[in-house]
C-alpha cells in the first residue's frame, strides 16, 4: 500500500510526522524506504540518516511521470515497509499541460496531490491544530472533498495543547468519521535547527541521534499503529508500466579506461545530490570517489573528472578559503582541461571569491571571474533553461528542466553564458545564467536530475575520457 504524508499547508510539521513514522518503524528492526516529492535535498539526508537507505525524489517537473512510477515501483517493493513525504501544501504545485492533444491543463503538477495520483496511494493529511479547535473539521472536510481522486486516509493532529484541546478536535472531527491516525502534542524538547535553506543538514548535527531517539520514543505512542502498519506496507508487485517506457542508461562505456574516475565533493560545504544522479554514473561506468574541499589537501588520484554538487559553502567559507591547497589544485585541474560539473554551490566555490552575509570576503578557486553575494533575496523556482552554446552537458538550442534554489548572487554575469531561462509554469523569461569553459566546465545555479535524461552524465563521461587522468595534470603543472 504505502502511505503519502501530505500537509495542509507549508510548515504544519509533514518532516517532523514523517522523522517519527520512520524512527518509530526503524527501532523495530524493519526495512523502510522512504521517498520525497519535489526537488528537496536536505529532507531526505534526514530520511537517510533515520532509515540507512538512501531516500528517492519523486518530482515529475525535474523527471517525468513516468519516471516517479518506474523509481517509486523499483524501490518501495525492497523493503517491508515505504513512506512518501509530501512537499508543501497537499495541492500545491504548478501549472501544465497534461495532455499535449487534448490540451488538458492541470493546475497542481508536481504537487503532492499530483503523485499520489500518479502513484494511487492513499493520503495522511497532516493539520496543524495549534491555532484551532472547531474549524479542524472544515479545514479536513474540504480536504478530502476538493479532490474526489485523492484518498484520505486519515489525519495526523499536531501541535495538540492539552486534553481539553484534544477533546475539542476529537468532538469537531467525529461527523466526518474520519482515522485519527496520530496526535502529536506540542513539543519544546524536539527540535531541528533551520536557516536560510531550511533544515540544518545532518552532517552540521551532532545531537542528531539523541533527537531521532526521542521523535522514536515520541512514535511509539502517538501513533494508532494497529491502523497505520497495514497502511505502510511496501507493495508487492509494481506499478502498471507506463504508457510512455523511461529511457534507459546506455550500457558502460567501452573503453579499456573503465571504469572513470569522477572525484565527488561530499562534506558539510558541499552534500546536495540526487541519489539517482549517483547511481546513474555508476551504471554508466563511473567510479565514484569521494573527497573533501574542506579537509583534504588533494584531490583523488588518478581522476578524470570532478563533480561539484551544491550545499553551503558559504557557511564553510572561512575554512574552505583556509584550504589553499585544495583550491589551486582544483583550479590547476579546470584551467588544464579537467571535465567539471559544478552545481549551484559548486558554482560559488569556483568563484573568486565568497562574500557572505556579513560582508566578509573569503578566497575561492577563481576560476570563474566573478564574486558569490550572499543575500536576502531567496531565488526559487523550476527553471526551463535552454542551452545557448554546445557544452560540456549538452548541444546548443536543448531544452532542460531543472530547480534554483539559492540566496546569493554573482557580481558579475557571464559574458557567454550557458543558458537563457524561463520559468517552468510559463515563458516569464528570467534571464541569462551559467559559465562554461569550452567543453570541460559546466558551472550553474541550476541543479538537474538526471534521471529522465540519461544522455547527460554519458555526455560528461565521453568528455571524461578524452582527458589526461589527474596524476599527469599535477606531474605537469
Amino acid at each position: 500500500m504505502t502511505l503519502v504524508i501530505a500537509g495542509e499547508r507549508s510548515g504544519v510539521g509533514k518532516t517532523t510526522v514523517t522523522l517519527t513514522l520512520l524512527a518509530s518503524l526503524r527501532r523495530r528492526g524493519v526495512g523502510v524506504q522512504s521517498f520525497k516529492v519535489g526537488p528537496d535535498f536536505i529532507d531526505p539526508m534526514f530520511h537517510g540518516h533515520v532509515t540507512g537507505r538512501a531516500c528517492r525524489n519523486l518530482d515529475p517537473v525535474l523527471t517525468s511521470e513516468a519516471y516517479v512510477q518506474k523509481c517509486f515501483a523499483n524501490y518501495s517493493p525492497e523493503c517491508e515497509f515505504s513512506l512518501v513525504e509530501g512537499v508543501m501544501g497537499l495541492f500545491d504545485g504548478v501549472k501544465a499541460v497534461e495532455n499535449q492533444e487534448e490540451s488538458l491543463i492541470i493546475t497542481d503538477f508536481a504537487s503532492t496531490a499530483h503523485v499520489a495520483r500518479l502513484l494511487d496511494l492513499p493520503v495522511v493529511l497532516v493539520i496543524d491544530c495549534s491555532r484551532l479547535s472547531g474549524s479542524v473539521a472544515a479545514i479536513a472536510h474540504g480536504y478530502c472533498t476538493f479532490d474526489s481522486r485523492i484518498k484520505i486516509a486519515g489525519v495526523v493532529l499536531n501541535r495538540v495543547g492539552s486534553d481539553r484541546h484534544l477533546s475539542l478536535l476529537k468532538d469537531s472531527l467525529e461527523a466526518l468519521q474520519l482515522n485519527i491516525l496520530g496526535v502529536l502534542r506540542r513539543q519544546d524538547n524536539i527540535t531541528i535547527p533551520d536557516r536560510h535553506l531550511g533544515l540544518v543538514p545532518t552532517a552540521e548535527l551532532p545531537e542528531l541521534d539523541a533527537v531521532i531517539n526521542r521523535l522514536a520514543d515520541l512514535g511509539d505512542t502517538c501513533f494508532d499503529w494497529q491502523k497505520l502498519l497495514p497502511l505502510l506496507k511496501s507493495p508487492h508487485s509494481p506499478l502498471p508500466t507506463p504508457h510512455s517506457p523511461l529511457p534507459t542508461p546506455h550500457s558502460p562505456l567501452p573503453t579499456p579506461h573503465s571504469p572513470v574516475k569522477i572525484a565527488v565533493a561530499r562534506d558539510r560545504a558541499f552534500n546536495f545530490y540526487y541519489q539517482d544522479n549517483l547511481d546513474l554514473l555508476q551504471k554508466l561506468g563511473a567510479e565514484l570517489v569521494f573527497w573533501s574541499p574542506l579537509e583534504d589537501a588533494e584531490l583523488p588520484e588518478d581522476i578524470q573528472g570532478m563533480y561539484f554538487g551544491g550545499g553551503f559553502p558559504e557557511v564553510c567559507a572561512e575554512r574552505l578559503a583556509a584550504n589553499t591547497s585544495a583550491l589551486q589544485t582544483v583550479k590547476t585541474a579546470i584551467l588544464s582541461g579537467m571535465p567539471t560539473i559544478a552545481e549551484c554551490g559548486g558554482l560559488m566555490y569556483l568563484c573568486e571569491q565568497i562574500i557572505d552575509f556579513e560582508g566578509k570576503s573569503w578566497p575561492m578557486v577563481g576560476v570563474l571571474p566573478t564574486s558569490a553575494v550572499m543575500g536576502g533575496r531567496l531565488t526559487l523556482g523550476y527553471r526551463r533553461a535552454v542551452a545557448l552554446q554546445d557544452n560540456l552537458l549538452v548541444a546548443a538550442g536543448t531544452n532542460i528542466y531543472g530547480h534554483e534554489f539559492h540566496r546569493s548572487c554573482l557580481s558579475i554575469n557571464p559574458h557567454s553564458p550557458l543558458f537563457e531561462t524561463y520559468r517552468y509554469d510559463c515563458d516569464e523569461n528570467m534571464g541569462t545564467e551559467g559559465w562554461a569553459l569550452p567543453w570541460n566546465l559546466h558551472a550553474s545555479y541550476i541543479h538537474l536530475h538526471w534521471g529522465q535524461s540519461p544522455e547527460i552524465p554519458q555526455q560528461f563521461l565521453k568528455q571524461c575520457l578524452k582527458k589526461p587522468d589527474h596524476k599527469t595534470l599535477r606531474a605537469s603543472a
